[in-house]
């Protein structure tokens, strides 16, 4: 593989590789040795740990994993300060059974992560936590609003400066937080009295630069901590900017040659061969700036008695344009309008199934091409929470208890769109595989100019907002033994309430204002792509392209949308919801001469309501004459709706075992067995449905999906072979019982036509059976004289019931890296790799991520003991994102984000 690099890449490739080529460390993942009976770490050990330099941290990250009974993963504070981590997610990717991805809808990919999975499978099955309670969460991007919205986290609004630990829990225990069928991510932040000093002021200042769009933005935050006797507050604060940009080229989707096409009577050798709907040179910039902070009073006031109180808040501005100029694959072969289908030039290459070589010969009044500049000013995302975390001791009894309340939202407020049409250039494209963009083009016209572009409509959700909120009230009792088998008991209860809903306005045209009138088109003042537009990308795509000015454009998009709430209500993408879970267990801890475990049984209980909207097929509906159908709403364009509710109780019976034993000094054996549920995402739930009266047939979710249960086995080996390294091994078997697949479900329904409620066979998520197999080996070791390195690879085999794919399965995961540190100056690298993986689908086709690797780096220069400076660079082996269909002769995008590089004084006071 090449690499393109810039003069400060080659300056942190040469001294990285200088002084410690030996591969890449993930962030803090083994552990070191312990005495052999010692039980895991109680919460006053943990708080005291305070960490200050790579092998310091790796030390307490390998000691707390060796400490805990379950299978699990630990990073350190510093782990995440020292490595070029923007964001928690960067930082997990680094520890054996974790993948990361980019994106979660149909956004494509970018270069900051976004999403965690673990052990090859969906983000949506692995839990996310705050100090062991659950977050809202937003997405900024508008498909995320408004289609496909999952229940993973969103990893963007999450800085690293928060955290003091992340345990990536991969075994379940009775007493933790259910919800992740494949485990937990639980992300820890600091605690005013675990610090040293009774005043702690820490500051960091830096500007990222990223090398695509050529733009450098700051980067601030900010810790202010005061702790006396049994008080302490502390108080962090955060405000970063970034500037992206993304080259991309896209073909949106595929379609067949119907076998009755008129171009499958001239060529029947096209008969069902796909073909790409659209061709396009795709240019996506945005601007993110995440503002926000954390606050936490703790108050202590005997050893026996303690009360903190946390509030978080993280704003993520999300601004961006996205244009893309494309052959119209679809109109040109598939016809549409006053057009009719047009067969390609002779020489055309058919492979695989897919027309991956086509020519069209200009036909006057024939649209070949369709462009897009698409304008969201305001979009947005947030999260934030309130907890109150409360414990008492007294003798063997200690009783703690958590209370709070978290609030996430997506929001689109508007968004500026121009489609236009493109008569008479003619069209060609060639497909070539992932491994070089595909080639496009046009036989006549000039894509750099506006001229002769019409408006073909205005579109898109605007607005779109969706709110994710959670309230949860926690009590907990654990009263320890001095003598007998159990070293203590457990018990709890938990109940938590989870609402989610969204807004769907589909603007259209202003017809009162006359939007296609010529005269009425946007002022084009010139602007074209970037000179350098696909600078990363091979092929001979289009690339000097019109745009328009986003301040025009957004003018424009303001007086001639229709964005009326009533009428423009897209009711088909709305859907409301609200999960009441209640949970009660108890754990046994046990403790014998070189062996201890837990063995317990969670009870959940979850109360669903999904409150669905169901169209009116063929509605004579008006506001002057009341439909006959309860509950009609008539004021849509698109059409009367009724809303209805459907409920339904789960109950779930949850057991887990985890045992350990030392089985000599520095050898632990590991084995857990327990089950495990996640619940379905909120739009497999809550989509809305399609009826066809006539037929009793129908399209969208399924409000009575089952939650997604797992048993789960683990079992491993973790030889401590000398300090700060271990080398480990070990296996994982998962059966998902009612995993979410796509099929045919029963519903009832009220029939217009037969003026009757009638039974419906509707296409819609159903529950799936799935498997999930696989190894994990990691390496960690210390050389001495400051260097050090490690390694690790998972191996998950996973597919759902019938051999399809799960979402998200990569069978390679692994990453490598090496670090160096002294007195004065540290240095690391990780390379990381995931294979090829299901996305899921985009416009009806299959949509599958290629294998991913990136390349990141970090310089540290401690100048005193108050100012250290830091240079670290992301993705520096300028990945190309890559994904296809069904095969890889059809591709649907290739993405170049560019590197990124960030220079920080900190400063400790």
């Amino acid at each position: 593989m090449k690499l393109h690099t810039t003069p400060v890449a080659r300056a942190v490739s040469a001294l990285l590789f200088g002084a410690a080529a030996l591969g890449a460390a993930p962030a803090g993942a083994q552990t070191t040795p312990a005495p052999a009976a010692k039980p895991a770490a109680a919460p006053a050990e943990a708080q005291r740990i305070v960490v200050t330099g790579i092998r310091a941290s790796l030390e307490s990250a390998l000691r707390q994993k060796r400490g805990l009974d379950s299978v699990a993963e630990v990073i350190t504070a510093e782990d995440i300060g020292k490595m070029p981590d923007k964001n928690i997610a960067d930082s997990l990717q680094r520890v054996p059974g974790v993948a990361i991805s980019s994106a979660s809808a149909s956004e494509g990919g970018f270069d900051e992560n976004d999403r965690v999975s673990l052990r090859g499978t969906n983000p949506s099955l692995t839990q996310t936590l705050i100090n062991g309670h659950g977050i809202g969460s937003g997405d900024w991007f508008v498909l995320n609003q408004t289609g496909t919205v999952g229940r993973s986290v969103s990893y963007s609004l999450l800085p690293s400066e928060l955290v003091k630990q992340v345990v990536v829990r991969k075994s379940a225990q009775a007493d933790l937080v259910e919800g992740g069928v494949a485990g937990a991510v639980d992300i820890q932040t600091r605690k005013p009295l675990e610090f040293r000093q009774a005043l702690t002021l820490e500051a960091s200042v830096g500007a990222v630069y990223a090398d695509l769009p050529r733009k450098t933005d700051p980067q601030l935050s900010a810790l202010i901590n005061w702790k006396g006797e049994t008080v302490g507050v502390m108080a962090q604060v955060f405000s970063q900017k970034r500037s992206l940009r993304r080259d991309g080229i896209e073909t949106l989707g595929y379609s067949r040659i119907s076998a009755t096409s008129p171009i499958a009577q001239t060529n029947p050798d096209l008969a069902g061969v796909a073909y790409p709907n659209a061709v396009g040179s795709a240019l996506f910039e945005q601007t993110r700036e995440r503002t926000g902070g954390l606050i936490t009073v703790q108050v202590q006031p005997t050893k026996e008695l303690g009360f903190d109180l946390t509030a978080f808040t993280s704003e993520m501005k999300a601004r961006n344009y996205n244009r893309n100029y494309l052959v119209w694959g679809s109109r040109i072969l598939g016809g549409g309008g006053n057009q009719a289908p047009q067969a390609p030039d002779a020489g055309y290459v058919v492979k695989d199934g897919t027309l991956v070589k086509a020519s069209f010969t200009p036909i006057p009044g024939n649209q070949y091409v369709i462009v897009d500049n698409i304008l969201r000013p305001d979009a947005r995302s947030e999260t934030g929470f309130v907890n109150l975390d409360g414990q008492f001791k007294t003798g063997n009894l200690t009783v703690s208890g958590k209370l709070g309340s978290s609030r996430g939202k997506g929001e689109t407020p508007s968004q500026a769109v121009f489609e236009g049409d493109v008569f008479n250039t003619g069209a060609s494209w060639t497909l070539n595989g992932i491994d070089r963009a595909p080639d496009s083009g046009v036989r006549a016209g000039n894509p750099a100019v506006f001229t002769g572009t019409r408006l073909d409509w205005i579109f898109g959700a605007s607005p779109a907002r969706t709110k994710d909120n959670e309230d949860w009230a926690q009590l907990d009792g654990e009263w320890r033994f001095t003598e007998g088998l159990f070293s203590s008991v457990k018990t709890g209860l938990r109940s938590t309430k989870h609402e989610r809903d969204s807004q769907f306005v589909a603007q259209g045209p202003k017809w009162s204002a006359d939007p296609f009138n010529v005269a009425n088109l946007p002022a084009w003042n010139g602007q074209t792509y970037p000179s350098d537009f696909g600078k990363g990308l091979s092929g001979n795509f289009l690339r000097n392209v019109w745009q328009l000015d986003p301040g025009v454009l957004e003018a424009w998009g303001n007086r001639f949308s229709n964005r009326d709430p009533l009428e423009r209500q897209y009711f088909p993408g709305e859907f409301a919801m609200e999960e009441k879970n209640l949970a009660a267990y108890v754990m046994g801890n046990f403790l014998g001469e070189g062996w201890s475990g837990n063995v317990g049984v969670r009870v959940v209980q979850s109360k669903v309501g999904v409150l669905t909207n169901v169209a009116i097929p063929g509605s004579v509906c008006a506001v002057q004459a009341p439909c006959a159908v309860p509950g009609a709403i008539t004021t849509s364009a698109f059409g009367s709706f009724y809303r209805k509710l459907v409920e339904n109780t789960h109950t779930d019976v949850l057991p887990s075992l985890n045992l350990k034993w030392d089985l000599s000094p520095n050898l632990v054996g590991r084995f857990a067995l327990a089950k495990t549920l996640a619940r379905p995402d909120f739009s497999a739930l809550g989509g809305s449905v399609s009826l066809d009266d006539t037929n009793r047939t129908g399209s969208g979710g399924n409000p009575n999906l089952e939650p997604i249960r797992s048993t789960n086995l683990d079992a491993s080996l973790e030889w401590y072979f000398a300090p700060r390294s271990v080398l480990s091994a070990g296996l994982f078997v998962m059966d998902l019982k009612n995993y979410v697949g796509f099929g045919v479900s029963d519903g009832v329904y009220f029939n217009e036509q037969n003026r009757r409620f009638d039974t419906y066979r509707i296409s819609s998520p159903v529950n799936s059976k799935g498997r999930v197999k696989g190894l994990e080996f990691g390496w960690q070791q210390s050389f001495g004289a400051g260097f050090g390195a490690n390694l690790n690879y998972t191996y998950a085999d996973g597919e759902e019931q019938g051999g399809r794919p799960l979402v998200g399965n990569s069978k390679h995961t692994w990453n490598a890296g090496a670090w160096f540190e002294n007195d004065t100056f540290n240095a690391r690298v990780a390379y990381n790799f995931r294979s090829k993986f299901f996305n899921g689908l985009d416009r009806a086709s299959a949509q599958n991520q290629a294998d991913t690797a990136t390349l990141s780096a970090s310089l540290g220069w401690k100048i005193n003991e108050r100012f250290t400076l830091s240079l670290d660079g992301m993705n520096l082996n300028n990945p190309v994102l890559k994904y296809y269909a069904d095969n890889t002769s059809q591709p649907t995008a290739v993405y170049n984000n560019g590197r990124q590089y960030y220079l920080t004084l900190r400063v400790k006071l």
